[in-house]
């Protein structure tokens, strides 16, 4: 089933409106990990569409604009309407993007449900923006406005593609700005078939706009671009810290970033093992490794240590590989050949510096990404392997003796996404969760995500937040007005 019938009708630019070709008419391929066949031949855009698109984004947010004068209602309207039909479509949406990274199709489905649930919470976010009026010691009246920012440019990764999409797409919208998007190369075709129900849902030319391409081209111009008031991006740090570089060299445009990260589970003594090796194996293999909040670094109390090792190879043992299409694969392939190699030559650091190699470590087949569950045991903090983003199917399980201990490893790296800590102990679990330098952290389980509550990181894992009322700050400005009271009033 890896070569299943999907049909793909959107391959183009979404610009005002219209599915349209490049400027350069360039195309580029879409690959399926499964096989390594081609899915479709897709346009390629590059700084010359990206202006295009920034163009009709800017006509559509001009004062007078059919976008500008919506009522907040109206605004909210379209979003659930666009909700309305990504449940629709789901099934669609999800087998195109299988398609294009490999994702399980019921994972994928679970996905674009969700982000329907994101662009809800947003929709109900429309009417309730709003300014404060306040006292002065001069006596005036003084009171803020919350105003759109303008056009937002924003930039997503293929490993969550349509709820990424939903993070950046509802606050930006529900504040009233127009946006140009920039999907990642390898996974542009389930945005543009959302792009083509943006138009069904009633959403006026401009406002919407998805330039697919290369970061290097695309999606630097679309940082660099002097009328784009705000960008968004998710991705690696060393891509981050280009964008913020080209903010500063353009129109210090604000940016906000959801980046990489290394994220320590502590697991404790007073835990029920199996229940606790169930909850690691599942936050660090899930969608292959490949999410920026896999628990990566899995911290197990010494005293359970060689039980939990024990309990988290039979899982991995009994992880299913194969067609993302059959209902009962637990894993799918690695997005592309060159993350493939990445995870395999850090299992190969992993074993040259002195890891356990507990079980797996190995290509699975002879086409396609897949990559075997790996787990290494006997890891040390100083490991390449326990430092650096990994972003595959490898857990690395760690030893601990006391929280004092766990605490101060767990805070030893430049990543701040996200942490988790498994015990019955509620002091441990303040304490950690309290001391532990992350955006993110769950007790008792792990990679909980809501629309409701801000998910961000810490040092180099991000600036500013997505999800809850924090996004919508950053799609905002705040304007203070000040008017002078009669004194005969």
């Amino acid at each position: 089933m890896a070569n299943q019938k999907v049909e793909i009708k959107y391959k183009q630019l979404f610009i005002n409106n219209e599915f349209v070709d490049s400027v350069s008419g360039k195309t580029f391929t879409s690959i399926n990990p499964v096989d390594e066949s081609v899915v479709a031949e897709v346009a390629e855009g590059d700084k010359a569409d990206v202006d295009k698109a920034v163009m009709a984004a800017q006509a559509a947010f001009a004062r007078g604009s059919e976008w500008r004068n919506l009522q907040p209602a109206q605004r909210a309207a379209l979003l659930n309407k666009l909700a309305d039909l990504a449940e629709r479509d789901a099934q669609q949406i999800a087998s195109i993007q299988t398609l294009e990274n490999g994702k399980p199709f019921l994972h994928a489905v679970g996905e674009t449900r969700m982000a329907a649930g994101i662009l809800r919470y947003y929709a109900g976010w429309c009417d309730k923006i709003h300014g404060q009026t306040m006292p002065t010691d001069d006596g005036s009246l003084v009171m803020t406005r919350k105003e759109p920012v303008g056009v937002a440019g924003q930039i997503t990764p293929w490993n969550f593609p349509v709820i990424l999409l939903a993070f950046k797409w509802g606050p930006a919208l529900a504040a009233g700005c127009t946006l140009v998007l920039k999907p990642a190369e390898q996974t542009p075709l389930c945005n543009l078939y959302i792009a083509a129900l943006t138009k069904e849902a009633g959403f006026p030319p401009g406002v919407i706009n998805i330039v697919t391409g290369y970061g290097p081209t695309a999606g630097a111009a679309l940082a660099e671009h002097p009328d784009v008031s705000k960008i968004a991006f998710t991705g690696s740090v060393e891509v981050g810290k280009k964008i913020m570089v080209a903010s500063g060299n353009s129109n210090l445009k604000r940016v906000s970033l959801e980046l990489g990260g290394k994220s320590p589970l502590v697991i404790f003594d007073d835990v029920d093992v199996d229940e606790a090796a169930q909850k690691a194996h599942d936050a660090i293999f899930n969608n292959a490794g490949q999410l920026c909040f896999a628990a990566s670094r899995t911290y197990v109390h010494s005293k359970i240590y060689e039980e939990f090792v024990k309990k988290s190879k039979e899982l991995a043992l009994k992880r299913k590989l194969g067609d993302p299409f059959d209902g009962s694969t637990d894993q799918g392939p690695q997005v592309e050949k060159e993350i493939f190699d990445r995870v395999i030559k850090y299992i190969e650091i992993g074993k040259k510096e002195g890891a356990t190699l507990v079980t797996g470590g190995e290509r699975l087949g002879q086409r396609g990404f897949f990559i075997q569950p790996t787990i290494f045991a006997d890891v040390k903090d100083e490991m390449t392997i326990a430092k650096e983003e990994i972003f595959g199917p490898v857990q690395s399980i760690l030893k601990f003796d006391s929280i004092e201990d766990v605490i101060k490893r767990a805070n030893k790296t430049t990543y701040g996404l996200a942490a988790g800590v498994l015990t019955n102990d509620i002091n441990k679990a303040i304490k950690f969760a309290q001391s532990v330098e992350s955006g993110n952290v769950w007790v008792n389980h792990y990679g909980a995500v809501t629309p409701q509550a801000p998910f961000g990181g810490y040092k180099q894992s991000g600036i500013g937040r997505e999800l809850g009322a924090e996004a919508l700050d950053q799609y905002l400005e705040t304007k203070t007005i000040s008017i002078k009271v009669s004194s005969n009033y």
